[in-house]
């Protein structure tokens, strides 16, 4: 496992986890890990309901007929040899 160290906690933030800490029975390092691994865990099921509705709202107007564009190839960079 993997050690970190967090550098200019504020005060209060610190006081905040000793109470949580204390409040749940364990120390304030694995109170620590704790909120981080459940924080990590809670954005990995990122909110993507905006995507339902903005299909939505396209819905509402009759939908969106959107242009197809084919991809050109780059040209190639040409530089002076000087």
């Amino acid at each position: 496992m993997a050690a970190i160290t967090i550098r200019k906690l504020p005060d209060d933030a610190k006081e905040k986890l000793r109470m949580r800490a204390a409040g749940h029975g364990r120390s304030m390092e694995a109170e620590a890990r704790s909120i981080l691994v459940n924080a990590l865990d809670r954005s990995a099921a990122s909110d993507l309901s905006w995507i339902e509705k903005l299909i939505a709202a396209g819905d509402t107007v009759g939908g969106v007929d959107l242009q197809f564009i084919p991809d050109e190839a780059a040209t190639v960079a040409e530089f002076d040899e000087r």
